[in-house]
């Protein structure tokens, strides 16, 4: 089991510390709001990749095979609530001023990750390289393949999320909470966009 973890901590680094609809988000709420206004939507997003990929690994990913639309699906819905959190960061004004905004919570947390289609397409490449597909696997190795995806993630976006708060530090004011707010405006969109893409 070490061997194992050690190589699936090795492949998921990459993945895991990019860019990508996870990570932006985290970075932008952390920016916006700071890291602990932020655990909410982590624990939402985390008990939800947990559960998906301990599903996926278990056979869901051959329902996705089966049923190709849920995927397009999963895809455009995953894009547009996406570009609607870029939305919220364009309206947004001054950090400290902005009373009407609020943090994201544990539902966006869960929103954000059943929407990701590229999180399905890791998840599923994942197993491909650390089950063998030549026979059926026990829950204990799914699940701990799963825990270890999960924690590590859960590291990867605890660090954008400190990263955006150490950003927007030195963003107080009017003129530069909207300069911020727009530049993570603009990154989400472009994840979105990311996202119809794939």
């Amino acid at each position: 089991m070490i061997d194992l973890t050690v190589a699936l901590i090795v492949f998921l680094f990459p993945l895991a510390y990019s860019p990508g609809p996870g990570n932006m988000f985290f970075a932008a709420n952390g920016a916006r709001f700071g890291l602990r206004a932020t655990l909410p939507a982590h624990v939402g997003y985390h008990i939800a990749t947990w559960i998906i990929t301990v599903a996926i690994g278990l056979g869901f990913a051959a329902a996705l095979e089966r049923f190709p639309a849920v995927f397009v699906w999963l895809k455009w819905a995953g894009s547009a609530y996406v570009l609607y959190l870029a939305w919220r960061f364009f309206r947004a004004g001054a950090i400290e001023a902005d009373g009407a905004a609020r943090p994201a919570s544990f539902a966006d947390g869960v929103i954000l990750l059943v929407l990701n289609p590229k999180a399905y397409a890791i998840i599923i490449l994942m197993f491909s390289q650390f089950l063998d597909l030549t026979r059926p696997q026990g829950i204990a190795v799914v699940g701990w393949i799963a825990t270890v995806f999960t924690l590590n993630n859960l590291v990867a976006f605890l660090t954008w999320t400190a990263i955006g708060n150490r950003i927007a530090a030195l963003f107080r004011s009017q003129t530069s909470a909207r300069r911020l707010n727009t530049g993570f405006g603009l990154i989400l969109a472009g994840v979105a966009l990311w996202m119809m893409s794939g």
